[in-house]
């Protein structure tokens, strides 16, 4: 007798290691695997313009790190690679592992829209879920073609939307004291 009954496939890390180095992103949510293509280069230029602003506060105030596109392994089968990340030194020093990777929620993480409907699904679906369990405290979802900015805060325990940014206002947040930046700076990079 055959069985109908297929047993779904759930992906971990060690499965990453016999994938390719060709340029795809894999991710795994919750043993799903997620795969996309290089970003368009508004993409990368956006996330590129948020890190260096990140990079220079950061620079002066000794309070943290910016990352572009670090690897973030939360467990075996949830493990992604945000757009940028800022993390606390303290946090950095808990969090980084041997091969480089944080092992557990930066403060930040922010993710730039990619055009296709999955990949926007996932950022504000999928991986706010895993952010909000994973105790992120806060987390920007950049839309570059709408230039504008979806701010998600931790409010008892979850991630809750705070605000929406657009060109005319100035990016702060709590967690980077004295940090601004005009959002228009950020689309004419």
């Amino acid at each position: 007798m055959i069985s109908s009954e297929l047993k779904a496939v759930r992906w971990t890390i060690d499965d990453l290691e016999g994938f390719p180095d060709n340029g795809t992103r894999y991710e795994i949510i919750d043993g799903d695997l997620f795969m996309t293509k290089s970003p368009h280069l508004y993409h990368q230029d956006i996330a590129s313009a948020i890190c260096t602003e990140l990079r220079i506060w950061s620079r002066q105030t000794r309070l943290g790190k910016a990352v572009f596109c670090p690897g973030v392994i939360f467990s075996d089968s949830d493990n992604v690679i945000p757009d940028v990340v800022w993390i606390s030194r303290e946090r950095l020093t808990q969090l980084l592992d041997d091969s480089g990777h944080l092992t557990g929620a930066p403060e930040l993480v922010i993710e730039v829209l990619s055009k296709s409907e999955k990949d926007k699904k996932r950022d504000k679906e999928t991986k706010l879920k895993l952010y909000s369990v994973e105790g992120v405290q806060e987390y920007w979802i950049v839309n570059y073609q709408q230039r504008e900015i979806e701010i998600y805060r931790r409010n008892q325990g979850n991630l809750e939307k705070v605000a929406t940014l657009f060109e005319q206002d100035t990016l702060t947040s709590p967690l980077l004291p004295d940090f601004q930046c005009p959002l228009d700076v950020l689309w004419n990079y």
